[in-house]
Order: C-alpha cells, then structure tokens, then sequence
C-alpha cells in the first residue's frame, strides 16, 4: 500500500538517496522537503539523468538536481481542478499540499498512458571478441560464454532483454563461434528468434552491422556482449523515441583521480597547483539504439568502430542524444571485473 511518506526525502539527502527513494513505490518520483516538512522540489529519474549530463555527481546534494519550479494544487482546491487542465505536457502527478506548503498527498492521473510503445524489438549483440584481456579463461571459450555464477555472461544479457519485450536477436560471432551458436541456437528454447552475424574478420563494434539484412526498418538495439546492467532497457528505448535521434548513446559517469598535483601556468608563471584533483567523465557504455537508416554509412567488409561510425553520423548532420546511466553497470572484460559481477550477480 503506497504512503506519501515512501516518496517524502530530506533536503540534506544525496542524489543516490533520491534513486533509491524514486524507486521504492510505483509513483517514481521524489518529493524534497525542509525540517518543517514543507516541500521545496520534485525529482524524477529524468531529473537525475539530466543532472549527470551536466556535470553533477550522485554523491551531490539533492537539490542541485530537483525542479524547483514543480507544479503543485492546494487540498482546498481539488474540486475546482480540471483533468484537462491539470495533467499537460506529460505531467502524470502532481503532490496535494495543505496550506502550510505540506505534502498530504499525491494527485495522479490513474487512465493517463504515460508509456510511449517501442517501436521496435530488434537488439544485436556484439559477440565476436576474443576477449584477451580473460585469458587464459578465453584460451577455448569465446568471451560471452563465460560463466558467471554458472550462467554463460551472453545468456545474462539475453535474459535481461527479454524481460524488457525484446523478441528477436542478431548475434555477431567470429571467434570460436560455434560454441555460441551450438548452445542458443535460433533462440526457440527462450521463445525468441535469433540469426547470426559471421564475420570471417573482425570487423568492430559497428563493422558486423552491416551484415543485417537490408530489409530491416526502424531501431535497433546494439549491445556489447560483455556489460551487464540492470538498467530498464524500456527507459533508453522511451528516451530515443521522445528525442527522434538518429542514434543514442548510453553514458555510465566515471571518476579519475590524478595521482599527483596538478600545475597550471600562463607561460613561465604558475597560476596554481591542484593536489590530485579528481575529474568526472561521461564513457560510452557499450549500450546503443540506431536508427536502421543510419546503416549506410558502414562500408561492406570494412573494419569499423562505433566511435567511427557516430563521427561519421553526426558529421553527417544527424541528431544524436546522450542517455546518462546512474545504474549498475560492470564491463566484464578483466579478470578483476568479472569476480566483481559475480558477487553482485543475480541483482536484488
């Protein structure tokens, strides 16, 4: 049974304490409020992402990255409300407050459809790596078949875009491919359809894409075969149909820190020193969403990047957004990471 205090979060809190309050109750949002439980803020995931993009920290204060310009009705005033007035521009709730600004409730628009359907259920996962970096773990076993906790890492991520109303799969394979392809087969067992890609060569992360056949429309999914997350994968489908990008780029923050003091001059003269400072970077995620127009710019048989690929798009003029990702993510590429992933894995 829903309470307003699950949603209720202290301005002292940290933006991580928000995530965890926005994803407590079906609501998905927060409400910020002062030591006289009056309400200062909203703060949505959409809120948080956007937060990342700029620069923020999860280890900030929340209300660097709440709306403090929220709309809000008086409990006195319910009866005069108008749904058509109230619940516009994608508003789906909005927090009932007594005269002393308190929160008393949640008003919420129980019919309004506030899912945007995916238009497409297409994911392609890149699966044709060595993977090096695990040997000798790799020495006979391709990568993505890897054990984690006894389940092979790409059936993981199979798995994980199932549950996420994904049907039909195009795996890249190349080295010891025939591991892969003997153990999910077309993909019947899971009630999916799966193809495959062969690439005689290594053609990078964007290379094996022109192997799908020409005939297919709309978006496609493109997944490294190596990073687990348990990120909603519907929320990054939502976020590329709302932007109409062309591609979008899934961002995980990470945090560098210099292991000396850092000196900035003008010429010959010191303008200060930063003792090991620490920087915050947004890296590519290993998680895609194409548009399948966008596939004519990957030549036939030619090696080809991701990277590559997005330079080419973007100096081509077309949109492409940024999804910022606060949730877990691990590449498992190194001998470190995988027993990391498998004392986190399965996630609670």
């Amino acid at each position: 049974m829903f309470k307003i205090s699950d949603i209720l979060l202290k301005d002292d809190s940290k933006a991580i304490e928000a995530i965890a309050t926005i994803n407590k109750t079906l609501e998905f949002i927060a409400l910020v409020v002062d030591k006289d439980m009056k309400l200062i803020g909203t703060i949505t995931d959409g809120d948080i992402r956007r937060g990342l993009l700029n620069g923020k920290r999860l280890e900030s204060n929340v209300q660097e990255f709440m709306n403090k310009e929220f709309l809000s009705v008086n409990e006195n005033e319910l009866s005069k409300l108008k749904e058509s007035e109230v619940f516009k521009k994608g508003i789906t709730k909005i927090p009932i407050l007594n005269n002393n600004h308190q929160v008393v409730d949640l008003l919420k628009k129980e019919d309004f459809n506030f899912k945007i359907k995916p238009s497409f259920n297409t994911v392609v996962i890149m699966a044709g790596g060595k993977g090096k970096r695990l040997r000798p773990l790799t020495s006979n076993c391709p990568k993505p078949m890897v054990l984690i906790n006894g389940k092979p890492m790409l059936e993981i991520i199979i798995d994980k875009c199932i549950r996420n109303g994904f049907k039909k799969f195009y795996i890249s394979v190349n080295y010891l491919k025939d591991q892969i392809i003997d153990y999910f087969g077309d993909g019947s067992k899971w009630g999916i359809k799966i193809n495959y890609l062969y690439e005689d060569h290594p053609l990078g992360t964007a290379g094996s894409l022109k192997l799908i056949p020409e005939n297919i429309s709309g978006s496609i999914l493109v997944l490294n075969g190596d990073i687990i997350t348990n990120l909603d994968l519907n929320l990054l489908t939502k976020f590329h149909q709302k932007h109409k990008a062309s591609i979008t780029i899934a961002a995980k923050t990470e945090l560098y820190t210099i292991p000396y003091g850092v000196i900035n001059t003008s010429g010959f003269e010191l303008e200060n020193i930063i003792e090991k400072p620490t920087y915050n970077f947004l890296v590519s995620a290993g998680i895609y969403i194409l548009n399948s127009s966008i596939l004519k710019f990957i030549k036939e048989n030619k090696y080809c990047d991701m990277p590559d690929l997005i330079s080419t798009v973007k100096e081509n003029d077309f949109k492409i957004v940024t999804f910022p990702i606060h949730e877990y993510w691990m590449d498992v590429g190194r001998p470190e990471s995988l027993e990391k992933i498998k004392s986190d894995w399965p996630f609670k």
